[in-house]
């Protein structure tokens, strides 16, 4: 049996235009559940960022909310933690890493309701580095995936590796980089993908194979990818009955269902399953440590000591003001939480907290890498979102019964930001 595991990762920007939403909500997210309902035996781990979540009820797209939720009631999708404005956690600062986790994990809890009940983890745009395995574990997550290249011991088919922390472990699944990017970048049919997965099975009995995508890859990165891609395989690997006196056996509320897997009666080489699933059916092999990196390094930038080039390219001046440019927002935030005595120094104490999470989102940085990608609006965006933090923090700390020197040191950082700023905003032009 080849057990394919499907992660399916739902995120857009806090900065993303209700009219964009809009455009993907109809192009990828509604068909893609609807390839699931059509398809009973299907199943897939779904990440989904709470930003997100939020996003899509408050622009009037709560049917995706309920059509997810109503999947995983089902068994046949299971949820993932993250960061809720999806932030690389291993550039940012423990507690805030933490405090992500902790918001995500609210977030999707009230609209999923018990329907979200996450056992892995999946770190955004799976930037790993071994500081951030701690906080997933203590958040009590069993597993999480990194990419295929942080695998650094002989690639595993039929056994789950793991990272310790003292005596604990996370199991550890690393994602197929050549498959899944085929699927990303549509360069492999359905027939060719089911033959890969046969190919690796290498006369093993039982194998596991690991993807992991954006979900927008199906309908608005690839038009009807969905159902030139994603339906038309789990036609292929529909579950089969053995006997007609087998499938008499069955009670037609199970036929109707499509819960036949679970009957043990059924044969087919490939068999769709969540991530939490293989963790049953495969043993635990020797911890390992993932090498930092993510799902767009490759093996130039480990060389070169760059495993986050999308992010935190060392070569790139951008990503260093902007990450300067962060670090004094979470400066000011912390010392405004820290003296605000009164309700009005509060008031922009707390602003400027809310504010600062979304401004640890990815995606101005993403933007700013020109590998190729750059997008001189959304790098502007997340400047703009960094910029009220700092507004709204200093003014706390100003409204504060803090010492004048405090005050006058903190006024010489928001100097020094504004500076930044500029200097961010006049490289954009070149």
């Amino acid at each position: 049996m080849i057990h394919w595991a499907q992660l399916l990762h739902f995120y857009q920007p806090p900065t993303q235009r209700p009219e964009v939403l809009r455009k993907i909500c109809d192009e990828s997210y509604r068909p893609l559940i609807d390839v699931f309902r059509q398809h009973r035996y299907a199943k897939a781990t779904v990440n989904i960022n709470g930003v997100l979540t939020e996003m899509l009820y408050e622009c009037g797209h709560n049917d995706v909310i309920e059509g997810l939720k109503e999947l995983a009631e089902r068994g046949q999708i299971e949820f993932t933690g993250s960061g809720k404005y999806h932030p690389i956690f291993p550039l940012i600062p423990k507690e805030e890493s933490e405090r992500q986790i902790r918001l995500n994990n609210v977030t999707n809890k009230h609209f999923f309701g018990d329907a979200y009940q996450p056992s892995g983890f999946f770190p955004p745009e799976l930037c790993y580095s071994p500081d951030i395995a701690e906080s997933i574990i203590d958040s009590g997550y069993k597993w999480i995936i990194v990419s295929g290249i942080a695998c650094q011991t002989q690639w595993p088919l039929d056994e789950i590796h793991s990272i310790r922390r003292g005596q604990k472990l996370l199991r550890v699944f690393f994602r197929d980089n050549i498959i899944s990017n085929k699927i990303s970048f549509q360069e492999i049919s359905p027939a060719e993908f089911l033959q890969n997965l046969k190919q690796l099975k290498q006369g093993k009995e039982n194998i596991y194979v690991v993807t992991a995508m954006d979900a927008e890859t199906y309908g608005h990165h690839i038009q009807h990818w969905e159902k030139l891609f994603l339906a038309e395989v789990y036609e292929e690997i529909q579950p089969t009955i053995h006997t007609f006196d087998t499938y008499k056996q069955i009670t037609p509320l199970a036929r109707r269902e499509n819960m036949l897997l679970a009957n043990g009666d059924l044969t087919n080489e490939v068999r769709a399953v969540t991530i939490s699933e293989l963790l049953d059916a495969f043993p635990t092999g020797d911890p390992v440590e993932p090498i930092a990196s993510s799902w767009s390094t490759d093996r130039d930038d480990l060389n070169t000591g760059n495993p986050f080039p999308l992010w935190q390219d060392k070569e790139n001046e951008i990503h260093r003001l902007q990450w300067e440019h962060i670090g004094i927002c979470i400066d000011i935030v912390s010392r405004a939480l820290k003296d605000s005595d009164n309700d009005e120094s509060r008031k922009s104490a707390l602003i400027a907290r809310g504010l600062l999470d979304r401004a640890l989102h990815s995606c101005q940085f993403w933007w700013a890498s020109r590998r190729p990608m750059w997008d001189i609006n959304l790098i502007h965006m997340g400047l703009i979102e960094q910029w009220r933090v700092i507004v709204n923090a200093y003014r706390s700390i100003n409204l504060s019964g803090t010492s004048t020197q405090i005050k006058t040191d903190y006024y010489h950082k928001l100097v020094a930001a504004r500076d930044m700023r500029n200097k961010i905003t006049d490289r954009l032009f070149m």
